[in-house]
């Protein structure tokens, strides 16, 4: 498969942003990023990132936290960001998305809150006593298509999965054939289906992009996000990122998830927490 550029990719067409005025850029949440009828929230977090990436003067997101107040559909969106401070090494701003109701009153979809600075500034030192996840090789793991081994394809009903090469873990896919493990695991390898290189961008989207941990303890139906925190940590190499996510606490109707995400090159570049509901089934 050819690579795709940023240019060329659907990621970045599809992020595009355009500034009508200083802090105000116009956007269109595209239909091919949705799951069941709502727009994927890691696309969304990736959206925003984008216009803060112009709206500040630091090229990478470091810490972005988006609150989800209702649910995006596809359509033109308006995206409005404010710059609270500068520094010398990093920046913080503010964004909000609103699209419109059929009364033409404004709706506002999430809020932003973001830090930028230059991961290529960063100094090599790493010390760490995290581990990347242990996932099967990439073609025996199971993909929305079939799996070049023969092993069978877990079931896509949404958009968003044929824009993703995303290959789980068989030991968290039992939910995919009807035998869910009990456990809030959730790995894959994973990647954008049209080649397109992960850089920390693209990264906004990885954190929020695998099936949700829910699917994997029994339930099932929409987990909608409520509140997404991501940390990027490195510009990542080249290559497929590998995905773990954890569920320990499922109460009251909420769960949190835990993202970390490794690059080719073994390193961690990013990591999240995020709440969520979860469909209680008596």
């Amino acid at each position: 498969m050819a690579l795709a550029t940023h240019r060329t990719s659907e990621f970045d067409r599809d992020t595009a942003v355009t500034r009508r005025a200083p802090g105000v850029y116009d956007a269109h949440l595209s239909a091919g990023w949705t799951i069941i009828q709502a727009v994927n929230g890691g696309y969304l977090l990736a959206l925003m990132g984008r216009a803060l990436g112009d709206a500040l003067p630091h090229p990478d997101p470091m810490s972005v936290t988006a609150h989800y107040l209702t649910a995006s559909v596809p359509g033109p969106a308006v995206i409005r960001t404010e710059v609270v401070r500068t520094g010398r090494t990093m920046s913080t701003g503010t964004a909000t998305l609103v699209q419109f109701a059929e009364d033409g009153s404004e709706v506002e979809r999430l809020r932003v809150l973001a830090a930028y600075g230059d991961l290529g500034a960063l100094p090599d030192d790493v010390r760490t006593t995290a581990k990347p996840p242990a996932i099967p090789p990439y073609e025996h793991c199971l993909g929305t298509d079939s799996a070049p081994d023969g092993r069978p394809a877990i079931p896509g009903s949404t958009a968003i999965a044929e824009r993703l090469a995303l290959r789980l873990d068989p030991a968290t896919a039992g939910w995919a054939v009807g035998a869910p493990s009990g456990k809030g695991e959730m790995r894959a390898w994973f990647g954008l289906a049209d080649g397109r290189e992960p850089d920390p961008l693209s990264l906004l989207l990885t954190v929020d992009a695998l099936p949700p941990t829910a699917f994997e303890m029994g339930l099932s139906g929409w987990v909608p996000t409520v509140e997404l925190t991501a940390h990027i940590r490195s510009r990542p190499a080249p290559g497929p990122l590998r995905v773990a996510i954890t569920t320990r606490n499922l109460a009251g109707g909420f769960l949190e998830e835990d993202a970390e995400v490794w690059d080719s090159e073994d390193r961690l570049v990013a990591q999240s927490r995020q709440l969520a509901r979860a469909l209680l089934q008596g």
